[in-house]
């Protein structure tokens, strides 16, 4: 997540005022369809709770240091516990002052054998710096990362527990992204540019761990379970993916969770989506916390993103929609 108004995982600049594009009747999910919630899954927002507090007590999940290279080790033996076939991306990339940071992409993938797939994501790392926090003095110290990070990668284990138990009609992709937060400090005076943000994402869009990988669309996961958390249309989101959105959107409205998925126009995200858009050309959008009065969610890039910023039932209002869109797709 970016800069002041950006969202956790990357350099995001809100941009506001966008206006709205077209109309909300779009292909793939017409108002009237038939909605059906038989053979979904309820999701378990106390194990997805459970999955984010297991990645915060490993502490800043910062590349290049012996929390980050645990945590990682743990993502890697549950995915494979839940029965995904494993790939683990190892990659050099460079920060946006030149340091170089050993990353991970790990890749689980279920049903591999189907052509017809819907690939997840969220980043696993950390920042390194609380540079957002209203005390100066903290400007440099790492954060948990508890919404911004770990919030997002917890549903997506629950749903990866949930794909073991019972198997949907097509092929799904869970990707955690690494050193997506690693960012440019708000404070360095050189050149700021997207591109300082979402290393491990620009790589896998680049190097994607199946040759001339595709899926029929992707759903980011960022700042995911917030207290009294809402949700907007993504600009970026809207420009490459407003079917994929109105699909998402409309699915958490029958669900009953309306007050969480708003259906307005937010701003935009330098987020890992904007990658995937540019570079894989799969269609994807960011579920990504804003708010009226913070860029994204109150404590975002300070040292109270911890536990006590999470809400299950927000967990539990975006886990469920995921799982109805999953288990809908035929």
């Amino acid at each position: 997540m970016n800069i002041p108004y950006t969202f956790s995982i990357l350099t995001a600049w809100l941009i506001l005022n966008m206006a709205a594009c077209g109309s909300s009747q779009q292909a793939g999910y017409a108002e009237d369809e038939t909605f059906s919630t038989e053979n979904v899954p309820v999701f378990n927002a106390d194990s997805a709770y459970h999955y984010v507090k297991s990645q915060v007590d490993f502490g800043p999940r910062v590349p290049n240091t012996e929390a980050h290279q645990a945590c990682g080790d743990y993502l890697i033996q549950q995915l494979e516990k839940f029965g995904a076939k494993l790939y683990v991306q190892q990659a050099s990339v460079s920060s946006y002052d030149g340091k170089l940071l050993n990353a991970r992409n790990i890749i689980g993938a279920f049903n591999p054998e189907s052509k017809k797939r819907v690939a997840l994501f969220s980043h696993w790392d950390s920042r390194p710096w609380a540079d957002n926090d209203p005390d100066p003095q903290k400007h440099f110290t790492p954060i948990l990362g508890a919404n911004d990070g770990a919030s997002g990668v917890g549903i997506l284990m629950e749903v990866a527990r949930q794909l073991q138990q019972q198997a949907p009609s097509i092929g799904v992709d869970i990707i955690f992204f690494d050193a997506e937060d690693y960012g440019t400090h708000r404070d360095y005076n050189g050149e700021h540019k997207e591109e300082h943000w979402c290393l491990g994402s620009q790589y896998w869009a680049r190097n994607p761990h199946i040759q001339g990988y595709s899926a029929r669309y992707g759903i980011l996961l960022d700042m995911v379970g917030g207290k009294d958390a809402t949700f907007k249309y993504e600009y970026y989101s809207e420009m490459y993916a407003k079917d994929v959105n109105r699909k998402v959107w409309r699915t958490a409205d029958k669900l009953g969770f309306g007050r969480y998925f708003k259906k307005q126009d937010g701003g935009g995200a330098t987020d890992d989506h904007l990658f995937v858009n540019k570079l894989a050309h799969i269609p994807t959008i960011d579920i990504i916390a804003t708010s009226d009065q913070y860029s994204f969610f109150e404590h975002w890039h300070t040292v109270r993103d911890d536990m006590d910023a999470i809400d299950r039932q927000t967990l539990q209002a975006v886990g469920q929609t995921l799982l109805q869109v999953i288990y809908s797709e035929k």
